[in-house]
């Protein structure tokens, strides 16, 4: 199974194209830095993934999707060669993006943008979400013998 799941902000505006022929079709390249779980001394902060984006979803990333945004995406790892100028094998590794969103509000964004960019750690939290109230919470410990709340 080739699935991948990344959430991080893009490193530059999208770069849009259109392809040549009958039915153009649109095409969306971006660089997303994901931050890193554990960091070492010395070592960057954030891995920065190639991606590639087709159709509606680039097109969605034309109209809405800036540098700075977070984003979260699914899609799949893709590994292809070519032959360069001097004839040498090269290999590129990228995401193709079956599904972007949004993972910041525009205010969010916004305030962030209006601050300076990308201090990450000067972000606001998010206010916590009301409980529904379908659901209330479980104060006691369950035990394997008892029965769910549910």
């Amino acid at each position: 199974m080739n699935k991948v799941i990344l959430m991080g902000r893009l490193a530059k505006d999208p770069e849009i194209r259109y392809t040549q022929g009958g039915a153009p079709m649109c095409v969306a390249r971006f660089t997303l830095a994901v931050e890193r779980r554990f960091k070492k001394e010395g070592e960057p902060d954030a891995d920065f993934i190639f991606c590639v984006a087709f159709r509606h979803t680039a097109e969605f990333m034309e109209r809405y999707i800036k540098k700075g945004m977070q984003v979260s995406l699914c899609g799949s790892i893709s590994v292809r060669s070519y032959d360069d100028n001097n004839g040498q094998r090269k290999w590129s590794t990228e995401v193709i993006a079956d599904e972007v969103n949004f993972a910041e509000s525009r205010a969010a964004f916004e305030a962030r943008a209006a601050k300076g960019g990308n201090d990450y750690s000067s972000m606001p939290s998010a206010p916590p979400q009301p409980v529904s109230p379908e659901f209330k919470a479980i104060t006691e410990s369950i035990d394997e013998d008892d029965d769910l709340p549910f």
